[in-house]
């Protein structure tokens, strides 16, 4: 039995967002550090997803985005299932370099709305978040 989650694992009720501004509210540097951190987690995939071309795309734990201008990391709470040590050294990251780290809590779906992508519903629930405060 594989140690990975099966698919209908795969979807948890909650995401990290880390955000690409310090605590002193700085952008952070380089550019492009969501997208290479997101490549080293790339080899993290649920069964079956694991093919020859799997470094060519990022995994579904761990996705870099804008959001509101600024580069973000989402990370998926599933991913300490699999590989705990990559998820603290995602967060140890964070830490590190006075990153915000956001938790986000998906609502259910309800079953007389239309089928909505969760990484699209996490987003829109951070801008949300992110415009109140």
């Amino acid at each position: 039995m594989s140690a990975l989650p099966s698919s209908a694992q795969l979807v948890k009720p909650r995401e990290i967002f880390i955000r690409g501004i310090t605590a002193d509210g700085r952008v952070f540097r380089p550019s492009d550090w969501a997208e290479r951190l997101a490549s080293l987690m790339a080899r993290f995939r649920p069964a079956g997803l694991c093919r020859k071309e799997a470094h060519l795309g990022y995994s579904p734990y761990c996705l870099p985005t804008v959001i509101d201008g600024v580069r973000c990391l989402v990370v998926s709470e599933s991913l300490r299932d699999i590989e705990p040590m990559a998820f603290d050294f995602l967060l140890h990251f964070a830490r590190d370099n006075q990153l915000d780290v956001i938790e986000a809590c998906l609502r259910p779906e309800d079953p007389a709305e239309p089928a909505i992508d969760n990484l699209d519903l996490a987003r829109d629930a951070l801008k949300t978040l992110l415009q109140t405060t």
